[in-house]
């Protein structure tokens, strides 16, 4: 078996007279690993991103947010500026993240259950965790 090749091993390597020899470089891109599984990266990211669980209010801190919708509604010709956190459910798993924003409420849609604020953005009061503003400090 040895013997096999006796008759071409010394020989100079082949190159082509017509086409020009291909770099280091590409020769070996040839051989790079390739995506076998399409968005397998992407699905590992998003199994791996943090999302937060929904904390469950009890009835004394659902009542003190009320009470201070209600403060806020009051004085709501006053402008004033609240800072509302709440829950926002993640689209594509389980959880979510908390967001605190940061207007002067126009209204409370009593249909959709939600507060409006003047710049046109609408918070779920159900999502609502804590209302804070100069206007509960006397309070």
């Amino acid at each position: 078996m040895a013997d096999n090749y006796k008759d071409i091993i010394h020989l100079p390597h082949y190159t082509s007279k017509t086409r020009p020899r291909m770099s280091v470089y590409n020769r070996a891109a040839q051989f790079s690993p390739f995506a076998a599984l399409t968005g397998y990266d992407e699905a590992v990211k998003e199994t791996a991103r943090f999302t937060d669980d929904k904390a469950e209010l009890d009835e004394y801190q659902i009542e003190v947010i009320n009470n201070k919708l209600n403060i806020a509604l009051e004085k709501k010709d006053q402008n004033p500026v609240l800072s509302i956190t709440f829950f926002k459910p993640d689209s594509r798993k389980k959880g979510g993240e908390y967001i605190t924003v940061s207007g002067i409420i126009k209204r409370i849609d009593e249909t959709s259950h939600t507060v409006v604020l003047t710049d046109g953005s609408e918070i779920p009061i159900r999502l609502i965790y804590d209302i804070n503003g100069e206007i509960f400090e006397a309070i």
